[in-house]
């Protein structure tokens, strides 16, 4: 018979951990149930960064949300990417993860999966590269993307498809909240004339003022705009 947590989430096994970046961590994690769960590009699961028994005890600590870096079904894999921004408990996890180290997880959920349109627009952090990198791969060889990212420096830079690469822009030591540097290569882009679909995902307020600037300076309705705010000042995680 299962045991309630086997019920509750999927369980896998740390296979690898390798780093993505100077700041990133890819974790690959297998298990047999990965073969069969459903999975969109974009979408993200809950991992347990904390034991069972602290849980209860420590509610706001228990689970962390990373977006899916790729889902390989016929190898039962499932590789996550984490930013070390600090000493929280899912950045101390990815930190101390080691292949054989079991591993439970919720099912792939989410909205920010790609929608139906004649182009696609993505603009974000390096928080957002990951599930993009996902959604670039999935997209009809022949429907354009268009888009920008912003990361501190070249280093930081999270790989994109290479039929697929987007260009990045450096905020330099600039606070990873100032969304300036993101804003003014998002305002310079030359776009279609109509509009397509814009995902928008990363720090909170940036992903606002963009939307904003889509809606009010470009013309865009608000339903051709996704927005996912990951993380925002002194907090990670939202959803």
């Amino acid at each position: 018979m299962k045991s309630a947590a086997e019920l509750l989430f999927l369980t896998g096994t740390v296979e690898e951990v390798e780093p993505l970046t100077r700041r990133m961590r890819r974790v690959r994690v297998t298990g047999d149930r990965l073969r069969t769960v459903p999975w969109l590009p974009g979408q993200h699961v809950r991992v347990n960064v904390t034991p069972p028994r602290d849980w209860l005890r420590r509610p706001g600590d228990a689970r962390r949300s990373y977006s899916v870096w790729e889902l390989d079904r016929d190898r039962g894999s499932l590789d996550l990417c984490v930013l070390d921004h600090g000493d929280g408990p899912g950045a101390a996890w990815a930190r101390n993860a080691r292949p054989g180290q079991p591993i439970s997880l919720s099912r792939p959920e989410g909205r920010l999966t790609l929608r139906e349109s004649a182009y696609h627009l993505f603009v974000g952090d390096e928080t957002a590269a990951v599930p993009f990198a996902a959604m670039l791969r999935a997209l009809p060889a022949r429907t354009p993307a268009y888009g920008v990212l912003v990361t501190d420096r070249p280093d930081g830079e999270v790989p994109l498809p290479a039929d697929r690469r987007l260009p990045w822009v450096h905020r330099g030591d600039a606070d990873p909240a100032d969304g300036s540097t993101l804003l003014r290569a998002v305002r310079a882009l030359d776009l279609p004339d109509q509009p397509g679909v814009a995902y928008l995902a990363g720090e909170a307020r940036t992903c606002q003022a963009v939307r904003d600037h889509l809606v009010r300076d470009r013309g865009w309705a608000r339903r051709q705009v996704v927005v996912k705010p990951f993380w925002a000042p002194g907090r990670r995680g939202l959803d």
